[in-house]
């Protein structure tokens, strides 16, 4: 039975690209068969694993408006074992589009109820908002990865997006989990970093993951030739992280 992980929040620039792209890489590299949908209309999951997204006639826009099945849609990429839906600049409409649709919330879900079994993971990197793609990712998922950037404002509109968890489990996925919170963008020279890191761990404990991903330029540099961190430096620091991610949801997924 796969498990959908959600890499959601609604603040920009906390890293859930590149937290979608190279823990699904590491899952991929760990043997496990890996699905990434790119549910950004910025598409940067998609062109970070090497997919030429002015070419894609096929992708997330046409899962959730359900004109094509995600067999259909569904293409390889620069990692092994893993495959992705991509996205395109017209995902933007879907949120005017979707709107007088009923059940409109339960489109992805309903997409792929039929692929689910397929793979061990299917991750879906979401927009950086709290609007119907969000919430479409949310009702789809069994779990939500939550990055936190170590910086002053990283708990700002955390609440916010814990209040919508908590709607959407009261609403439309009663099952929907909270994988972790997962810390990014560490610097341990910084006394804001170590701070951010202990108020964190103090107010979530539990729900935070222990691996943290340390800010390293090779995390960078990977996506503008189309790679993960794993193929295109396998050595670095932040292979190393999300490596040790992936072995953190596989342990814990697997007592569970």
């Amino acid at each position: 039975m796969g498990k959908i992980i959600a890499i959601a929040n609604q603040k920009g620039g906390v890293g859930k690209t590149t937290t979608s792209v190279n823990l699904a890489a590491s899952l991929g590299v760990l043997e496990k068969k890996v699905l990434l949908i790119d549910a950004d209309p910025q598409a940067n999951a998609s062109s970070g694993l090497g997919i030429d997204i002015e070419n894609i006639a096929i992708g997330t826009y046409q899962i959730l408006e359900h004109s094509n099945t995600p067999e259909e849609a569904i293409m390889a990429c620069s990692a092994p074992n893993v495959s992705v839906i991509p996205a395109h600049i017209d995902l933007v409409a879907i949120e005017i589009e979707l709107v007088d649709k009923e059940n409109r919330e339960y489109m992805l879900r309903e997409a792929l109820a039929g692929i689910k079994d397929q793979y061990d993971y299917i991750l879906i990197d979401c927009a950086p908002s709290l609007g119907l793609l969000t919430l479409n990712a949310l009702t789809a998922a069994d779990s939500v990865v939550i990055p936190i950037q170590c910086e002053y404002f990283a708990l700002e509109g955390l609440g916010k997006l814990l209040n919508t968890i908590k709607s959407v489990q009261k609403i439309h996925n009663p099952s929907l989990d909270i994988e972790g919170l997962l810390l990014t963008m560490f610097d341990s020279r910084l006394r804001l970093s170590n701070q951010v890191v202990e108020e964190v761990q103090k107010h979530f404990s539990d729900m935070v993951f222990n691996t943290v991903i340390q800010r390293n330029v090779k995390l960078s540099e990977a996506p503008s030739f189309g790679e993960s961190i794993i193929n295109y430096d396998a050595t670095s620091k932040g292979a190393t992280n999300y490596l040790h991610l992936a072995q953190e949801i596989i342990k814990k997924n697997s007592l569970s």
